[in-house]
Parts: structure tokens; sequence; C-alpha cells
């Protein structure tokens, strides 16, 4: 096959950037500019540091050479003879277990000059973060790997033209490129079949929170969200016997759906573990694939506090090059900690709103939206749970959180 071939089938799969943002790859691929003795990058982003995000872990700890396998056919593919992963910090043991199958991979003539006497020459080295979330961010990841802040870039231009070091780049998720190596042995239009409408494949999730069976599954995308939740073959259903009340589907930046939102849609279909059954409703009544990051909350849960420490997480996080993110990110902490602790005002979750929509949108980079959506689908579908925190103070500072104050949550499903 040509770089082209594996390019075309690559876009007939249909596959969708496994990140978050669900880009189509093969697109993604094509858009990379292909200067005349300029050197171009392929760079796997494995900077995994979303809160219930984890399958890129599992997947770099225990089948490292698929991924190594896929970064050598998308180098093929994008003619990149230099190939990066960059990896979260916190992630110190899997730098080694990489290393070591890029090494086996090496030894075996699949990596360095002319690879099977194919006339292809590509290495991998493995660079390793300092554990900020904001280098998940294309573009900050990009500084960083060139030994600066990391702090995100203004785009335009695109990585795809003026990514690393100035050369054309594309960055894509680990999860994305290990998926190239099924496509390129099915065949694109055969992988296309998997999955259902434009959720082609299969997909890796990272199910934690309120459930008897946490860990990664790897789904077919027909499946439904109760089916996920509830079935011994995935999570199990909810321990203890309780009661489902909410779930963030798709990572902590995305919106969280109260339990009736989250198994059917608002025009009643049956909610399907996909990216378009997901998103059904917009931000209003669905949510988003996301990373894939499963947090289930059962009726027991507070949103109000885990909506604080989401917002303290990114505060943190924010890297303050961005006023609106900078400031607002404190502010809602701020405020978050007054409700959550019993000393906020009813004119304290308007504030909150408001300060949230001077964010979204107003920022360099995705991180300002990351911090902002949680909190507006928190006080959108659970503002009743904020006033309680006001009108109960004294019970809200002892961490006497009455269900009977709550949005209602699902019952069991039957055995």
């Amino acid at each position: 096959m040509s770089p082209d071939d594996v390019v075309e089938e690559v876009k007939k799969s249909g596959l969708r950037g496994r990140g978050g943002a669900g880009f189509p790859t093969g697109m993604k691929w094509s858009f990379l500019a292909k200067p005349e003795g300029v050197p171009r990058h392929l760079i796997v982003n494995a900077d995994e540091s979303e809160p219930g995000t984890f399958k890129d872990r599992y997947l770099m700890e225990h089948i490292p050479h698929l991924l190594i396998e896929g970064i050598i056919v998308a180098s093929y593919a994008l003619g990149s003879n230099t190939s990066f992963i960059y990896i979260r910090g916190e992630y110190a043991w899997i730098v080694d277990i990489l290393e070591q199958a890029i090494q086996e991979a090496r030894n075996n003539g699949f990596l360095g000059k002319n690879i099977l006497n194919s006339g292809f020459d590509c290495d991998i080295h493995v660079q390793r973060g300092a554990g900020a979330y904001i280098c998940g961010e294309e573009t900050a990841l990009l500084e960083s790997l060139e030994g600066k802040r990391g702090n995100p870039r203004i785009k335009p231009p695109f990585p795809a033209v003026k990514g690393a070091w100035d050369r054309p780049t594309v960055v894509n998720n680990v999860e994305s490129i290990s998926a190239v190596v099924p496509i390129i042995n099915l065949g694109g239009e055969e992988y296309a079949k998997i999955g259902v409408g434009k959720s082609t494949g299969t997909k890796l999730i990272s199910a934690c929170g309120n459930i008897n069976k946490p860990g990664v599954y790897e789904i077919d995308m027909t499946i439904s969200v109760e089916e996920f939740i509830y079935s011994d073959e995935y999570c199990g259903g909810i321990p203890n016997g309780k009661r489902l009340k909410a779930c963030i589907p798709g990572g902590s930046s995305v919106p969280i759906l109260p339990a009736n939102l989250l198994l059917k849609t608002a025009k009643g279909e049956q909610r399907m573990m996909n990216y378009e059954s997901l998103s059904d409703g917009g931000f209003q009544t669905g949510s988003m694939m996301g990373s894939g990051g499963f947090i289930v909350f059962d009726e027991d849960q507070c949103i109000v506090k885990h909506t604080y420490t989401l917002a303290r997480f990114y505060r943190h996080e924010s890297c303050g090059q961005c006023s609106p993110c900078r400031e607002g990110t404190g502010w809602m902490e701020k405020l978050l900690w007054r409700l959550e602790n019993g000393q906020g005002k009813m004119s304290d979750i308007d504030l909150l709103w408001e300060i949230q929509s001077k964010i979204e949108g107003n920022t360099i980079c995705p991180l300002g939206d990351a911090a902002a959506w949680p909190v507006a689908a928190a006080i959108r579908h659970f503002r009743d749970e904020f006033e309680w925190h006001v009108t109960h103070a004294e019970e809200a500072q002892v961490r006497n959180f009455g269900l009977a104050h709550y949005a209602d949550p699902i019952q069991p499903i039957p055995a």
C-alpha cells in the first residue's frame, strides 16, 4: 500500500478521534501540509489527565506493541520519519514499558533505517511531560515538547501546517493510533461496519464511580447506556441496590446528566453508547462521548460537592494565559466552596451561572470550556440541590445531605 492508500483506508473506516473531540482521523491526516524538503511529525498524545479517564493507560500498560505498530503505520502514511509519544509525567512506570516495546521493535527491524527493505525510515521517541493537564491540548503539548512552558498557541496556523518546530505535525490520541492496526488488517470498509452511523469501530470506556465493576471496557457502540451500567458484562449495576442519580459520560469536562436524561433522551428514545446518541439534545438535555471517562453517581452523592471538586481541579490546572479562565475558574471555585459549606446565598447561584457563561468560548484553548461546562450542567439539572445548600445551611455544614431534597433518581433496574 502507498501512504495515500493508508490514509484512504482510515478515511473509509470513519474512525473518529478518541481523545475527546471526535474529529474524523482520516480527514485530519489529509490536512497535513507537505512542503518539499521539510520534515513532518506524528505525535501521540498520551497526556491522559482528564479526571475519570484512564483508557490510554490500559492500552500502553498492557498492549504497548499495538500502539507501536499503529505509530509505524501512521508514520508511513504521513511521511513522518521521527515520531513522538508525549506522555503525562505521572505515568512514569509506563515510560519504561514503552521504551522496552520500542527497543524490541528496533531489534526486530520494525523501526530504524529502511524498515523491512521498504525504503521507509522511522524511529519513535518517548517524551515525558511534567504532569500539567493543559499539555493535553495539542498546541500546549507542542510547546512543552519543544522545551517551553506548556501554554496553548493561538490557531491558525494549525499544527498540520505549523506544528512541532514549525514543521507540519499531526497530533493523535493513543486510542486513535492503536485503532489504525485493525483498520488496516480488516480494511476500512469492513471496520466501518462495526458500530452504528458515524460511530464506527469499537470504543474504550473507562468506567468508575458507584458501579460494581469499575474498569476499562471495549464496547460496540450499538449498546444502550442502561445495558452498559446494569449488565454483568460491563459495569454490573450500582452497589448495595442504590438508585442511579446521575452520570458524567465522557470525562469530567463534559456535561453531567441526571438519571432520567441519561437512560432516555428528551424525546423518550433509549440513550445509546455512541457519539450521536449521547449528544442528542445538545447541552440542554444531552452530553458528549468525550474521552470515554464514564463516572456514575448513586443517590447518596452530592452534586454540589462533586462540582466543587471539579472546579478546584480546573482552577489549579488553568495555565493563566487568558483572563476569563484565570480569573473565572478561581471565582467559580470560591463560590462553590461557599455553597458546599453552607455559607452561600441564592444570588451566588446566579453569579456562578453568569461567570461560567463568560468563560465559555472566550479562551485560547478548550480548558475554559472544560471548566465552564460541568458548572453549567450541574446548575441546569440540579439547581434545587444548590438551593438546598442555601436554605439548609446547617445541615450542609455537617454533611447531612438529605436525599429528599435532591433531584429525582432512577429506581434500581429489576434483575
